[in-house]
């Protein structure tokens, strides 16, 4: 019923569009190590040029989400498009001169990048409000997340199937589909106009540091998760002597986090954000002890199957209270600085990992799986633990309107 209530809300065109318009995202990190790979014939220097994109990224997305916040979702949507088709025209132009021209183009297309994710994200927040439909928001972000990872399983693959032709193939491709999806996403369904500025009276409020630094880091650690199944599955690959299976192993994972992001719509609303978050969070561990464990005694894809299913749900928490918890004001840099943790953690737990695997095999990559799910487990627990003794959530978040407190709290509104 939920799901059937956002089409009717959204639209049915919101839905094929907006998938389309995320898989440039999907697409970049792959089709710029082919490109770079092809023209340098060096990996080494493939992999600095995306790993200097995917930091770009993380430090562009903030920029993008405060432009938006201030002129305009619609106005800054069209241009991060048109300025991102740019880039990778750049970077093709490039790809036949210097190395120093490569890089700075793969980091442009970096920095330039569409935050559909995130705005998307504040769009649905602010789709439902407008409707009086806020029961519906728990559905879209779940809706959302498992967009999210269906796109990362089909994008891989789009770019997999094209760079067969040519390594040029991708980059062309995801410049198609940057102007038949992305650009149309941004004109036909982002807001138009901005909050209005503040006056000195009533100045733009604050963003609420701590929580969001929590929800940064707890990105963060699934970022790097990421980045040490994608070592771990790669290097499984190599040692069946079978590197095609690496795509098909990890696509296991993004299909059954896409189910139990789907099914994270039906969660009861007693069940509260901050249960959600520190629930899921062991799930997280569990799930990836499983996945440690089941590696050696089971087999790596049986493993990765299981594990899947623990992500998303964490995900969504983390989405759902940082849309929760920013004033509405600054909803899209809030949600963007949170998506920024993703990207610097895959880098992160791909170089720690890679460094692992090569003497320890696919247990050395996830081991750094583990320790990275034990961690995020203990930030979850210590922010609740310093919410409940010090309230820290509802005071940084005090702009934010009396029926967020309600739910943030599980109390009544006259708690406070």
């Amino acid at each position: 019923m939920s799901y059937r209530s956002l089409l009717r809300v959204a639209g049915v065109g919101f839905f094929p569009l907006g998938f389309l318009a995320r898989l440039p995202y999907a697409t970049s990190a792959l089709s710029t190590l082919i490109l770079l790979q092809a023209s340098t014939h060096s990996y080494a220097f493939a992999g600095l040029a995306s790993a200097a994109q995917s930091i770009a990224i993380a430090v562009g997305g903030p920029l993008v989400g405060a432009l938006a916040d201030r002129y305009g979702h619609r106005s800054v949507g069209v241009a991060a498009a048109i300025a991102n088709f740019g880039a990778w025209a750049a970077l093709l132009a490039a790809s036949h001169g210097s190395r120093e021209s490569m890089f700075a183009a793969a980091t442009f297309v970096g920095l330039t990048q569409p935050q559909v994710g995130p705005l998307v994200r504040v769009h649905w927040s602010r789709l439902v409000q407008s409707r009086n439909k806020h029961h519906l928001l728990s559905a879209a972000l779940s809706y959302e997340a498992s967009a999210d990872e269906l796109s990362f399983v089909a994008g891989p693959a789009f770019v997999g199937l094209l760079a067969s032709v040519s390594p040029l193939a991708p980059a062309v491709a995801t410049m198609t589909l940057i102007a038949t999806s992305t650009l149309p996403f941004a004109l036909i369904y982002a807001h138009r106009t901005a909050h209005q500025r503040p006056s000195a009276q009533h100045k733009k409020p604050h963003l609420p540091r701590r929580p969001l630094a929590v929800m940064f880091l707890a990105m963060v650690a699934m970022g790097a998760i990421f980045g040490a199944v994608q070592t771990a599955v790669t290097v499984y690959a190599d040692t069946i002597d079978k590197p095609g299976a690496s795509g098909l192993v990890y696509a296991e994972f993004g299909i059954g986090s896409a189910l139990a992001g789907a099914a994270c719509a039906w969660l009861p609303p007693r069940f509260t954000l901050r249960a959600r978050y520190v629930s899921f969070a062991a799930t997280l561990f569990v799930g990836m002890l499983v996945l440690f464990l089941g590696a050696q005694l089971v087999s790596v894809p049986a493993a990765v199957a299981v594990a899947s299913f623990t992500v998303a749900p964490y995900m969504i928490s983390l989405y759902a209270l940082t849309e929760r918890l920013a004033p509405a004001e600054r909803a899209a840099v809030a949600m963007t600085i949170l998506c920024a943790g993703g990207p610097l953690g895959t880098a992160a737990g791909q170089a720690v990992s890679g460094n692992l695997a090569e003497s320890h095999g696919v247990e050395g990559a996830l081991l750094v799986v583990l320790i990275v799910a034990a961690a995020a487990l203990l930030l979850a627990l210590s922010a609740f633990l310093a919410d409940r003794k010090r309230n820290i959530w509802i005071i940084d978040a005090e702009p934010v309107k009396n029926l967020v407190s309600q739910e943030l709290s599980g109390q009544p509104q006259n708690a406070n």
